[in-house]
Parts: structure tokens; C-alpha cells; sequence
């Protein structure tokens, strides 16, 4: 164990000689265990801890009242809050969500905590969790949408309701916290933004960002997770510079399951209008998105992305779209792999291929015949994204290609025949990268050796390989001459993190930029050493894209799906690292699986958690998953100097939508026109037996 962090190379993960929150050494650190509430509403009538204070290894135990003082979480405010959620520390008067912290016990050791908590007397006066209430809303308007609707040949509805998933990452949360002697303190975090981790506990604390040193070490996983400050990570810097002693927590994973956000969990609904031809002529879409009892920073992303990236790709110009946050009683949702883009995907991809139905039309001339050509980009949606580049038409006639569709069409109207359930699922997705700026610091030293500090952070997106290979391109070295770190706010400039697939496209950029001012001063007479940093901005969100074709089989007997083959076509724009590109894909596909096919965080009616654990929460094992058939085009972005394009969620956001479509056509001889995700084999069992129960009677 070491106190200190040193970038490494993924080799050194395989060795086992990675260095995560807990391998941090801090000698005397009090462990922390919190004392969480069991009921999700209610007030608190009791809480007496004075026998848990005695308790052996017991350093303190707090409550709502000792942490009643510190600031709120900032939220971003992409959806005009219409009233404030609470940000508690530890709870005090009342409780809002099964989990939520109430009391806090410091010991020697974790058992020790442990037994304290059992000693604390709690008694809560429950009440049956309110309805969820509004607290956001945003509308968009373009066009005459409801005369469209009128006058059209057809109009086609569907609704999707997104079950609460579990991020899940390998490594649950995590932060250990070291008093200095200047009265600071250094702050190891498992975070995906550790600029903002520091500002976000300045503020809260009200203390200057001076006295916070923030390291993200090896993060196992995020996956949106761990973008956000959580209560008990604000509670751990708060103790330890109340206390003057190192201080520690780990999450087990049911108090993840219980506290951390969760991710999606929206219903939309929405109504396409076209022609006689087939073209699209208006959409109308309301999107609702419970956020749980307390917001988290990113909080309202995912209501924001799933209504402004409608209509997709396509060219719709009459367009109603509403979405609503709502809070409840239940753990808070924030951003998870796609945050928002799978939703609207999900909706859109159906609302097309019932059109599909409704005409008559193969599903892939309907979604030709309505997405603009490559010429007309960039263009300005109806609900005012500007798409930068693209070519969604050849990517739509790749996949026709790779896939072999005609021939794989045919195939299944065989075997549909000879009574089997087969189907195929069409999807297309848009995936808006990250905006605004990053940062970069590049010294180039007298041994030939170049270092790269980066404002942006990783939790296993190769981020190393890649800056180097940028670093080492343009100022004509070998990638093996780059060093590369990130994560460490006293060594690292100012930047935003590990977020929205923004990390390439925008902080790599600014390793670009540094390293060509380099490469000018040096091509100018300048000698070594030299040292440039820049902070890059954005002209614009870079729009990657792509589609996915997916064929699924069905037992009739038990309803089991099967995913017999997955192609994809993705524009990441300018590729740097073809390897990441395809690991990025094939892993967001995977968790878009685990959300089509099986994953679910449920509650009853008395906001009591059922999936607690991995014995009650599915998730995708590797023989689950199908080998991804991948192919790509690039088309650079105008918005950076890369010409590069988010990837890291397009899985995510495809697989879902290109699933469910293909299961629904598997189903369609049987009557079944709509199903609800996950779709497990109760799901289609059940979805099946009216058809085989009217055949039986026949």
C-alpha cells in the first residue's frame, strides 16, 4: 500500500498492482458505518446514541443535528427547478427514502462500528410514501403539431417505461480522507470528477478549495455512478477535519443498491404523424422522470437529453415535446450510461418501426427515406440541437450490407413458416458528447520525454493509451516517450471529468492544442525544456451516431430470448484508438443488454427495496452477451480539431431500443405488438400464452 498515486499502464491492473480507494494507507483511520433508515417516509421520534458512544473503539457518532449547518449540493439546472429537494448529511426530523443516512458511528476498526450501530436506539414514525410530486418541467415547440396530426394519413403511438437499473460498478463507492497539518485536508475519492468533487465540498463546507487535495485514484467503474457528491462522502471530509484524524468509508454493495443513484427509471410516450408516402410530419412526446428524494449534480440530465434529442435523427419539423422531474420517496436517479439517449432512442425506434407496420414499408427504406442527406449537415433540429456531421443514410446502407438483411430477411420468413419465433430489430441512435472545456498541461523535457497532465479523469477507458498517441502525433515522439496523469487536483489543471463521452473529443483537444504550441516553439528555435497548457472549448456538442441490427429467437415453451447475431455501424468521427473504440462499444452493448433483457431495481408499495442484492438484481454474465459484429465510418466533427466524437455510451444507447424492436417482431405473429423492458422469458412467456391459448382452442 502506498499514500500517493502513480499512473500506470493497464498491464498493471492484469498484475494486480492497481491502487484503489482502499489500498490507501492512512494509519490510524477511523472507519466509518452508518445507521441508515428501513422505512422510505416518515419522521424520526427517537434516536439515542449514548450507549453506542461507549462502545469499545468507538471515536464519535453523529447525527442530523451535529452536520445541520453545511451547504447544499449544487444542481445543474439544465430543467428550471420549480422547488428545491433537501440535501442531508444524516437526516434530522424526518426520513425521505429507504437507506438514507440518519446516524453516523467512527470506531478503530469496521466491526467495531458495526456493534456500535446496533446499540443506537431509532424509532420512526412511518407514513406511506406521498405520490411523487413535480419539482422540473421544460417544454419544446416547433411548427403546428396538432394540425399535422389531423390531416395525417397515419399516426402511429408508443410508450416506454425504463425500469431503475443499478450502475453497478466493480468497486463500490469510496473516500478516504487525510487531516493536514495546515489545517487542509487530501481527499482520496472513487469519482469521475475530482475537480468538481473539491469545488462541490468547498462549497458545502465552507471552506477554501485551498485546504481540499483531491486524488482520484484507480476507479473500478462509474458508469455515471460516481459523477456526484453522495451524503456520507460529504459526511467523511466533514469528520475528519472536525475530528483532526484520518477518516474512511467503503460502501458494501447492498448500500449501494439502497443509497447510491440510481439511472433511468423514465416513462415516455409519444405520437408520430406522417404521409401516405411515408415521410414524418410531426411528433408529439412527454417524458416523465422520477428522481427520488434528493438530487444529486446531474440530476436532471437524463429528463433534459431524453426530450432534446428527439426526433432523433430524422427530419421532423413540427414537433410538442414535454418532460417533467418528479421527486419521490425512493433512492435518487442521476446520470448512467447514455443519461437520457437511450430513452430517446427507445422511443423514437418504435414509434418508426410502427410506422414501418403502418405503411407497409421494410424498416430500413421508412428510416431512409426520413433522415437528411449527408449535405444537409450541420442542420438545426426542432428543438434546437445543431447535428455537426454525418452520414446517417451510408451508415443505414452499411448495415444493410455487413448485416446481409435481404438474405437474413429471408431466412427468418422461413423459419417463421416452420413455426418458430425469430425475429429482427432495427434501431438507429444519435450520442451528443459532452460540451463546454477541459484542460491539459504538456511539458516537454530535456530528455526527449513529454508529460501530460490532463484536467480529465478515467475509470478504464484506456485513457493513457489514447492521450499519448494524441501527444505523441503531433509532436512526431513515440507513444511510449508519453507519461500521462489525470485525477489529482493539486498536479492536474482545472477540468471537468470523466463525463458524457466528452473526454477524447474535448480533453484529449486540449492535448492537441498544447502539444502543437509545443511543437510551433519548438519548430521556432525554442529549447527544451518547454511547457504549454491549455484550456479548450467547444465550438459545439460533436454528434456521434450509428445503428444496430439485432436477431432473436424465442422459445415458445418458456419464453428464453436468445440473441442469435448483433451488428452494429457506429461514426465515432476521427478514431483514435481503434481498440478503445471497439471495447468502449462492445461494453456499453452489453449493459444495453442488461437493461433490454433482465436488469431492474424494484420497489413495493411502501418504497421498500426488493432487489437488494445480486441474488434479486440480474445482470448480463459473458455468455449472455453475443459476439458484436462491428463496423464504422468516420465523419470528422467540425467542433474540435480532432474531429472526434463520443463513443463510450452509443452501445448503451442502441442495443436497448434495436432489442425490444427485434423481440416485438419475433412476437408479432403471435398478436403482440407491444412489450415493456426488461424482457425477461416470464415477460414473453406470459406475452405469449393468450396467442397459444386461442390456438389450443381452435
Amino acid at each position: 500500500m502506498t499514500t500517493g498515486f502513480r499512473p500506470h499502464t493497464n498491464h498493471a491492473l492484469l498484475r494486480g498492482e492497481g491502487q484503489y480507494c482502499d489500498d490507501i494507507a492512512l494509519p490510524g483511520a477511523l472507519r466509518v458505518v452508518f445507521l441508515r433508515s428501513d422505512v422510505a417516509a416518515g419522521y424520526i421520534t427517537a434516536l439515542d446514541t449514548a450507549d453506542a458512544r461507549g462502545m469499545p473503539g468507538v471515536q464519535a457518532v453523529h447525527i442530523g443535528a451535529d452536520v445541520a449547518h453545511l451547504g447544499a449540493l449544487p444542481v445543474n439546472e439544465v430543467l428550471p427547478l420549480d422547488a428545491q429537494t433537501p440535501f442531508a448529511i444524516l437526516a434530522r426530523g424526518q426520513v425521505d427514502a429507504v437507506g438514507q443516512p440518519v446516524a453516523a458511528v467512527l470506531a478503530t476498526s469496521r466491526a467495531e462500528a458495526q456493534d456500535a450501530l446496533e446499540a443506537i436506539v431509532l424509532d420512526i414514525d412511518a407514513k406511506a410514501p406521498p405520490p411523487p410530486t413535480r419539482i422540473a418541467h421544460r417544454a419544446w415547440r416547433a411548427g403546428d403539431p396538432d394540425t399535422a396530426l389531423r390531416n395525417a394519413a397515419h399516426c402511429v403511438e408508443a410508450h416506454a417505461n425504463h425500469a431503475r437499473l443499478a450502475p453497478l460498478s466493480l468497486e463500490p463507492r469510496a473516500i478516504a480522507v487525510r487531516p493536514e497539518p495546515g489545517g487542509g485536508v487530501t481527499v482520496w475519492h472513487s469519482t469521475q470528477t475530482p475537480h468538481r468533487t473539491r469545488t462541490h465540498l468547498a462549497q458545502i463546507l465552507g471552506v477554501s478549495e485551498t485546504l481540499i487535495h483531491v486524488i482520484a485514484p484507480d476507479v473500478g467503474g462509474a458508469f455515471g455512478m460516481k459523477a456526484s457528491l453522495y451524503p456520507e462522502e460529504v459526511y467523511c471530509v466533514w469528520a475528519a477535519l472536525t475530528i483532526g484524524q484520518p477518516v474512511r468509508w467503503s460502501a458494501t454493495r447492498s448500500e449501494d443498491f439502497l443509497s447510491a443513484t440510481h439511472g433511468r427509471g423514465l416513462t415516455t410516450r409519444g405520437t408520430l404523424a406522417l404521409d401516405s408516402e411515408g415521410q414524418f410530419a410531426a411528433l408529439t412526446a412527454d417524458i416523465s422522470a422520477p428522481l427520488g428524494g434528493w438530487l444529486p449534480n446531474s440530476a436532471l440530465i437524463s429528463a433534459w437529453n431524453a426530450a432534446r434529442i428527439l426526433p432523433g435523427p430524422y427530419l421532423v419539423g413540427d414537433v410538442r415535446i414535454d418532460t417533467t422531474a418528479l421527486a419521490e420517496h425512493r433512492a435518487p436517479t442521476g446520470i448512467y450510461r447514455g443519461a437520457g439517449r437511450p430513452e430517446a432512442a427507445a422511443l423514437i425506434e418504435r414509434l418508426v418501426d410502427k410506422a414501418a407496420r403502418a405503411t407497409g414499408l421494410d424498416p430500413f427504406e421508412i428510416r431512409l427515406r426520413n433522415l437528411p442527406p449527408k449535405d444537409a449537415l450541420p442542420r438545426e433540429t426542432a428543438t434546437g440541437q445543431t447535428l455537426d456531421s454525418g452520414d446517417y443514410a451510408g451508415a443505414l446502407q452499411l448495415l444493410r450490407c455487413a448485416s446481409r438483411y435481404d438474405a437474413r430477411a429471408a431466412s427468418i420468413a422461413e423459419r417463421r413458416k416452420a413455426g418458430e419465433l425469430v425475429g429482427l430489430g432495427l434501431a438507429f441512435f444519435l450520442e451528443p458528447s459532452g460540451e463546454g472545456w477541459e484542460s491539459a498541461r504538456v511539458t516537454w523535457s530535456e530528455d526527449g520525454r513529454v508529460r501530460v497532465n490532463s484536467g480529465s479523469s478515467a475509470q478504464g477507458q484506456a485513457r493513457a493509451r489514447s492521450y499519448a498517441r494524441i501527444a505523441a502525433q503531433a509532436l512526431q515522439i513515440a507513444p511510449e516517450d508519453v507519461d500521462v496523469r489525470y485525477g489529482d487536483t493539486e498536479t492536474c489543471p482545472e477540468g471537468i471529468g470523466a463525463v458524457a463521452s466528452r473526454s477524447t473529443a474535448i480533453g484529449g483537444s486540449a492535448v492537441h492544442e498544447a502539444c502543437q504550441r509545443l511543437r510551433t516553439a519548438r519548430s521556432g528555435g525554442a529549447a527544451l525544456p518547454l511547457c504549454e497548457e491549455v484550456r479548450f472549448a467547444t465550438t459545439g456538442q460533436a454528434w456521434g451516431y450509428g445503428a444496430y441490427l439485432v436477431q432473436i429467437s424465442v422459445d415458445p415453451e418458456t419464453g428464453a430470448p436468445s440473441i442469435e447475431a448483433a451488428i452494429c455501424v457506429d461514426d465515432a468521427g476521427t478514431v483514435i484508438d481503434a481498440q478503445a473504440v471497439a471495447d468502449q462499444i462492445t461494453g456499453g452493448f452489453a449493459q444495453g443488454l442488461g437493461e433490454a433483457l433482465m436488469e431492474a431495481v424494484r420497489y413495493d408499495d411502501d418504497g421498500q427495496l426488493l432487489t437488494a442484492s445480486l441474488m434479486d438484481y440480474a445482470v448480463p454474465r459473458a455468455d449472455n452477451v453475443p459476439t458484436l459484429s462491428l463496423h464504422g465510418i468516420e465523419t470528422p466533427s467540425p467542433t474540435n480539431p480532432l474531429g472526434a466524437k463520443g463513443v463510450g455510451e452509443a452501445g448503451a444507447i442502441g442495443a436497448p431500443a434495436a432489442i425490444l424492436n427485434a423481440v416485438i417482431d419475433a412476437l408479432a405473429p403471435m398478436g403482440v405488438t407491444d412489450l415493456q423492458m426488461p424482457l425477461t422469458s416470464q415477460t414473453l412467456w406470459q406475452a405469449i400464452q393468450p396467442a397459444e391459448t386461442g390456438k389450443a382452442a381452435t
